[in-house]
C-alpha cells in the first residue's frame, strides 16, 4: 500500500531530487483538497444541526437534507434539468460571445493607436456603468427572451475582457518588439509571434474572471425576463416564499460556476504545460 502510494506522489519523476519535489508538492496538494472537503462537512453538518435543534429559523434558512429532498423531487419531474440545461446554454454563450468580442477589440485598439487614444474613455464610462441599468434598453432592442439574457451575459464581460487583454498588449517588453522590427518583423507578426502568446496567462486569468461575469449577467437576465432558468426559479421562489427552492438554485449556480471554472483551469494548465515547474 504505502509503495503504491509512494509510486502515485512520485509518478513522472525524471531523478530523486525531482520525485521528492513531486512527493511534498503533492502532498500538500492532497492536504489542502482534504481541508476543504472537512470545512465543507463541517459547515453542511453545522447547518443541518442549527436548523433541527431550533437555533436559525428552517423556513428562512432551510437545511441541506430539505434543499437535497427538494432536489430530489425536482429531478424526478424533469423540469429542474430543462432549467439547468437552459441557464447552462444561455451562460456558455454569452462567456464564449463576450470573452471572444473582449480579445477582438482589444486586438482592434492596439492595432490602431488612433483607436485606443480616440476609444479610451469610452471604456472607462463603460467599465464604470452598472450592466444591469441596460436591461430594459436589452428588452426594448432583443425582445423578452433569449436574445436579451445573452446579451447581458456579453456586456458584463466584453468591457472588462477589452481592458484586461489590451493593458496586457501593452504589457509586453518592448526590448523583444524592437529586436523583431530590427529583422523586419511586420505588426501582423509582431502580434502572432510574440504579443498573442506573450499574452496567454492574462486571457486565462480574464477568462476566469469571466465565468462569475457571465453567470451573474445571465443569471440578471433570467430575472428580469425569463421564464425558464435558474435565476428564474430564483425569482420565483423568493415571489411565493419558498426559501428552499431559492437556496437550492444558488447552490446549483455555485457548482455549475466551479465546474465551468475548473475546466478553464484544465485548459490553463494544458496551454501552458511547458511553464509547468513538474
Amino acid at each position: 500500500m504505502m509503495k503504491w502510494m509512494d509510486a502515485r506522489l512520485t509518478r513522472g519523476a525524471k531523478s530523486e531530487v525531482h520525485a521528492r519535489y513531486l512527493r511534498r508538492l503533492r502532498l500538500m496538494d492532497g492536504w489542502v483538497g482534504t481541508a476543504r472537503w472537512v470545512i465543507l462537512i463541517i459547515f453542511l453538518g453545522g447547518w443541518e444541526i442549527s436548523s433541527r435543534a431550533g437555533w436559525i429559523d428552517p423556513f428562512l434558512f432551510s437545511s441541506p437534507v430539505r434543499i437535497w429532498n427538494l432536489f430530489l423531487e425536482m429531478l424526478s419531474g424533469g423540469n429542474l434539468i430543462h432549467d439547468i440545461g437552459v441557464t447552462i446554454l444561455e451562460t456558455v454563450i454569452g462567456f464564449i460571445l463576450g470573452t471572444a468580442a473582449g480579445i477582438a477589440l482589444a486586438t482592434l485598439i492596439w492595432a490602431s493607436p488612433f483607436l485606443s487614444r480616440v476609444l479610451d474613455p469610452y471604456l472607462v464610462v463603460l467599465n464604470s456603468m452598472p450592466k444591469v441599468a441596460l436591461g430594459p434598453l436589452f428588452i426594448v432592442t432583443f425582445g423578452a427572451g433569449f436574445g436579451s439574457i445573452l446579451m447581458m451575459g456579453v456586456a458584463i464581460t466584453i468591457i472588462i475582457t477589452t481592458l484586461v487583454i489590451h493593458n496586457s498588449f501593452q504589457s509586453v517588453s518592448t526590448d523583444y518588439l524592437k529586436l523583431a522590427r530590427s529583422f523586419g518583423a511586420t505588426r501582423w507578426q509582431l502580434y502572432t509571434r510574440i504579443i498573442f502568446p506573450a499574452c496567454i496567462p492574462d486571457m486565462i486569468a480574464a477568462l476566469k474572471v469571466n465565468v462569475g461575469l457571465a453567470w451573474v449577467g445571465v443569471i440578471v437576465g433570467e430575472f428580469l425576463v425569463s421564464k425558464n432558468g435558474l435565476g428564474y426559479l430564483i425569482m420565483y421562489g423568493f415571489q411565493v416564499f419558498n426559501l428552499t427552492l431559492v437556496i437550492m438554485s444558488l447552490v446549483i449556480v455555485a457548482i455549475c460556476a466551479t465546474v465551468m471554472y475548473e475546466a478553464v483551469s484544465r485548459l490553463e494548465k494544458y496551454l501552458l504545460r511547458h511553464r509547468n515547474l513538474e
